[in-house]
């Protein structure tokens, strides 16, 4: 069972000592393991389809194709500018962590973050950017210091720090892992959170500004932190980034040098203009240009799946293989806004198969990938 913190009196000088060392993982007040992570906000040029062709059809892009990725008058095109989360090294924040082979597929996603139940995760988060952004966590336990998120909740001083830290400020977040941040009675050995800014939210998760957490129930991880009865963990964020509604939304249109005469002046979902500046993809890609989902045959595979904050229905659906989700075999794993969801799956036929949202315009505005079983 998860321990409460030590009293404020006894725990203060352990929470000091933490606050200061470099990165690591050390024993918490708590008892647990007190994970560190150097994550900064940082503003970037995105492609979405970084690619010369539809990966999906294997062909040059259709006309439909066009309307999301071509660069003309009255269309952005493939690449805006967004905001995400980078992973440092240590606290200078000068060199950016990089990011293993088998996590190349998180894409736009920022880091991920891991404990067990007892554990505490420690963030050192930097604002590279130019708004002010936060970092707010699902699932996990945290004080109002460390909430990432500002209203009228009657606090002042430093525990509004966290709301939202300004360009070029840092702040640092505490969050514990309690047992009821771990895995259900049904479930399995692990289970996934998410974390974003909340400052503005819309604006900064549309910005980009969203990464996930892996909580393993106590005694179920290897040393490295991955649960003991999975060999093959996948996170796949089915996202419609709305490009209409984020902090870069005009700074995007001035670097395309759009025609503004040929751009309604109140665009509407109803308006193609609008719908192209929805961005349909599966960890920011599209058209399947999302790299690195691949497994092995009789591999115990986990997917950890998830869905956006926007107006998000989704219905992820492999070709070729079946999981278990909630205790039922399918191969559609249904998802609405900012839903969490764990797929376990034994892959039993080689070859290279769609993975893809079944919604006909998602799937048509490119939420679409390939995942390969060896």
């Amino acid at each position: 069972m998860f321990q409460p913190l030590a009293s404020p009196r006894s725990g203060f000088v352990a929470l000091a000592v933490l606050l200061f060392l470099p990165g690591c993982a050390a024993t918490g007040a708590n008892g647990g393991t007190t994970h560190t992570y150097y994550v900064a906000a940082d503003e970037v040029m995105w492609d979405y389809t970084p690619t010369d062709l539809n990966r999906i059809s294997g062909e040059a892009w259709s006309p439909l194709d066009k309307e999301f990725v071509e660069q003309r008058p009255d269309r952005v095109g493939h690449v805006y500018k967004k905001a995400v989360y980078h992973e440092y090294t240590d606290s200078s924040f000068s060199t950016q962590k990089p990011r293993p082979p088998e996590w190349e597929h998180l894409g736009i996603l920022g880091p991920l973050l891991r404990g067990s139940v007892g554990d505490t995760i420690r963030v050192v988060f930097r604002n590279n950017g130019t708004h002010p952004y936060s970092m707010h966590p699902h699932g996990v336990i945290y004080d109002k210091d460390s909430e990432g998120a500002g209203y009228a909740d009657g606090t002042k001083d430093s525990d509004k720090a966290d709301d939202g830290v300004p360009p070029k400020g840092t702040h640092v977040y505490l969050w514990r892992i309690p047992e009821r941040a771990g895995p259900g009675p049904h479930e399995g050995s692990s289970v996934m959170w998410m974390y974003h800014s909340h400052t503005n939210e819309a604006l900064d998760v549309n910005a980009g500004l969203i990464g996930p957490m892996i909580v393993t129930a106590a005694g179920k991880a290897k040393a490295d932190g991955t649960p003991v009865d999975v060999d093959r963990e996948l996170m796949v964020m089915f996202a419609e980034f709305d490009e209409n509604f984020s902090w870069f939304k005009d700074e995007n249109f001035q670097l395309a040098r759009l025609d503004m005469k040929k751009v309604p002046a109140t665009p509407t979902f109803a308006d193609p203009f609008y719908l192209a500046n929805l961005r349909e993809t599966m960890n920011g890609l599209s058209f399947g240009t999302l790299p690195g989902l691949t497994v092995k045959r009789g591999e115990r595979v986990r997917w950890y799946l998830f869905a956006l904050t926007g107006f998000e229905m989704h219905a992820p659906h492999w070709h070729g293989q079946t999981a278990i989700e909630n205790g039922m075999r399918t191969d559609v794993a249904p998802l609405i806004a900012m839903e969490m969801k764990i797929a376990d799956m034994v892959p039993d036929n080689p070859g290279t198969w769609l993975f893809h949202c079944h919604v006909a315009p998602h799937l048509i505005a490119g939420m679409q990938s390939l995942f390969t079983v060896k």
